[in-house]
Order: structure tokens, then sequence, then C-alpha cells
């Protein structure tokens, strides 16, 4: 098969690899749509990964092309979407269900074989059948909409309150969306790019209640904007040190920062950050990757849901969409910053 293989940093080739066979209790995915995540361009042009060779990316969704032994027969050919995260099943996360925290996991994309290929082998019990209307494209987005929407149900926002989301990524602006499909309305954006601030403004969010930190100074616009108490909860959608403490100077008193960007450098505190931490007596919380159980309840679920439903569409995030063969210009686009993009999506087909 066609994928692309990491052989060290930046050494990123596509080239023709041998299919994946499955094992017990796994399945080959012909992986239909990908999407590149930030964090696939940190681990190819930067930081690296576990071992190499490796084929990244975790952000996929195709069609159950194989059957590993143990596998129900009915996933055969059903349209799928992927967790990427593989609990170990044994530590105290893992018996509690709460498998984002599992302490020994394995992850698609990182330390096991990814979806930039044609084909790839996941575990059963990672899958999670399409309802027919949902699109590969959309399916492949699950991920990150999972995590956006952990952080949010982690921190539990009121219509009532004041909300600011920090850092418009992918992450960022998914966010945006399911609070707004939640009915939240006091929504206050910061971002430094103009294809967001468009696509903010065709999710509904007033241009008055977008700051573009390119050209504004983001504190005083919030003050004027919250009558100088700030915000009931601020996500943090950057990972930066001067954006955690630009969020805690921003939190009213009693207020909640949810801290949702990976980090960027390492993270400090200086002491008047310290002192806004007590004085305004805020709860600071982190989260990372998102719940899958299998249950109605879990954040995969919740976005589903609203995909079959209609409640949201993703889709208007897609700012390119790249056949398989050139999915390497979208890395270099997105290392680069030689264009504004929302979500690039890999369309895997390859050519004849």
């Amino acid at each position: 098969m066609k994928a692309y293989v990491l052989h060290q940093i930046g050494d990123f080739r596509l080239e023709t690899v041998p299919d994946p066979v499955p094992k017990e209790n796994e399945v080959i995915v012909a992986v239909k749509a990908a999407g590149i995540c930030g964090s696939d361009i940190s681990r190819v042009y930067k930081s690296g990964t576990y071992s190499y060779p490796l084929i990244p990316g975790h952000e996929f969704a195709g069609e159950v092309a194989e059957l590993g032994p143990g596998v129900e027969a009915s996933w055969k050919n059903r349209r799928v979407g992927v967790f990427p995260l593989i609990p170990c099943g044994v530590c105290a996360p893992c018996q509690r269900k709460q498998y984002e925290m599992c302490r020994n996991y394995g992850y698609l994309g990182s330390r096991s074989a990814g979806g930039f290929a044609e084909y790839v082998a996941v575990p059963e019990k990672n899958l999670i059948a399409l309802p027919d209307g949902v699109s590969f494209e959309a399916a492949a987005m699950l991920e990150p909409m999972a995590v956006a929407v952990h952080s949010m149900r982690r921190i539990q926002p009121e219509k009532n309150e004041k909300i600011v989301v920090c850092g418009l990524g992918a992450i960022g602006m998914f966010l945006v969306m399911f609070l707004r499909e939640a009915g939240m309305e006091e929504i206050f954006t910061i971002g430094n790019k103009e294809l967001p601030k468009q696509i903010m403004a065709r999710m509904g969010i007033p241009s008055d209640h977008f700051c573009d930190s390119r050209q504004q100074e983001a504190d005083s616009w919030l003050k004027e904007r919250t009558g100088g108490l700030g915000a009931d909860v601020f996500f943090e959608c950057v990972g930066k040190e001067d954006t955690f403490a630009q969020a805690v100077r921003n939190a009213a008193p009693g207020g909640r920062v949810m801290t949702v960007g990976n980090p960027a450098s390492d993270m400090g505190l200086d002491k008047n950050t310290y002192w806004k931490i007590l004085r305004n007596q805020l709860t600071i919380m982190g989260t990372w990757n998102s719940s899958f159980t299998h249950d109605p309840e879990d954040d995969w679920h919740y976005v589903l849901k609203r995909l079959e439903e209609g409640k949201i569409c993703p889709e208007e995030m897609i700012s390119h969409r790249l056949p398989f063969d050139c999915l390497e210009e979208g890395f270099r686009m997105m290392r680069d910053k030689t264009q504004d993009y929302g979500k690039v999506m890999g369309e895997m087909e390859v050519k004849a």
C-alpha cells in the first residue's frame, strides 16, 4: 500500500509499504478521509515520535475492509470512525472507564501506525459505526470535536455566564461550535487570523465578540465587554505561558479556567499570576483527549448524535481538501503558515 512514513524528524516520505495484517480483535480500515492535526506538524518537523519508521495520522475515518480473528462479522464493510487512543485496560483510570487518562496507552499515529495510509490496523474496540448521513470527512473530525466537547463538559458552562475562547485553531473553533449548539450566548473569542474570524461570523458570533489580537489589546477589550469583572469561564486553547497568564488575569472572581492547548514550551507562573489564582479563588482545570466508553453518554456519541441530527456542520471548518498524493503540501503549508487554514483534510484516494 501507499503510506506517508516518518523516518526521522523532517524525513517524511510517501512510499510503498507492506499492507497491515490484522491481529486478534483487530480490523483493517480502508482510510477514506484523514485530517492533519497541529500535533502532526510538530511530530513530523520538530519533536519526532517514539519509534521509527512510523505512519502518522490519528484523525481519520474509513470502511472496514478485513477482519482479524475474534472480530464480529457484522463489522465487515461498515463505515467507521476511529478512537485513536488504545487503553491498556488494567490501570486504575481504565478500571473506572476513564480511558483518556490511561497510564500505559498506545496511540494510532504516534505510537503505532496511523491513518496517513491506504489501510490501517485498528482494534475492534476503537471503532464507532457511522450513521448513513455522516460523511467520512465529518467522521475524520470526530476526534478533535470530541476533544473540544470533553473540555466543555468538564467545566460545565452555564447559559448566563460570560465565556472566552482564546485560540481559534481547530479545537478552539470546534469548541465555539459546540458552545453555540449548547445554547451559550455570551461567547467572546480571541484570534489572530482572518479565516477564523470569518468562520466565527458564520457561526453567529457578533463582530464585537471577536478580538483580533493583531490589532486589539485583548485585556482591555475583555475588560470593556465584561464590565470590568472578567470571564466566568476562560478556555485557553493556545498552550503558551503568556496566554495562560492572560486567562488568569481575565477570569472573574470565582471564575474557572480550562487549559486546553497542548504546551508549546515550558510553562511558568510569575508571582502576580499566582496571586490572581489565590485572591480570586479561581478554579484551574486541565483536559486532555476525550471519553470513549461505548456508552451513549461519552463524548464521541455526544458528537455523533449531533452530527446525525444535523445540529452541527464541521465540514464548514475545512479550508483545504487535498488528494492523498498531495497531502505533504498540506503539511508544509501548515508548518510554514503560508496560508490561513482551518482544517486541512486529506481525501485518501490514491491515483491510478
